[in-house]
């Protein structure tokens, strides 16, 4: 037994790999955010290491950071689905 069956060929997968959501968007729990990269790291909300995935429903922001050795670090975070919702009550309550 030997040989591929399906799947994707070597030459193929560098397309596959990425950022696959932009800024802003709304995603699902379970979302791929992206594939095979190490320029991303997970914030809030984001599981995983290299192939990063949505913890909650939401919109998806990016925000920097230092890394080590002078870099910086693109973090990609998931802003949960109530929680605008919830500041706007807070903030009518207060005035």
């Amino acid at each position: 037994m030997g040989g591929r069956v399906g799947g994707l060929s070597h030459i193929n997968y560098k397309e596959t790999r990425g950022v696959k959501v932009s800024g802003g968007m709304k995603v699902a729990a379970g979302t791929v955010l992206t594939r095979q990269g190490d320029k991303w790291k997970p914030g809030l909300n984001v599981i995983g290491r290299m192939h990063l995935t949505a913890g909650c429903d939401g919109e998806v922001y990016f925000s920097r950071k230092a890394g080590k050795y002078r870099k910086a670090v693109t973090l990609i975070n998931i802003r949960p689905q109530g929680e605008k919702a919830a500041k706007k009550k807070t903030a009518k309550k207060a005035a």
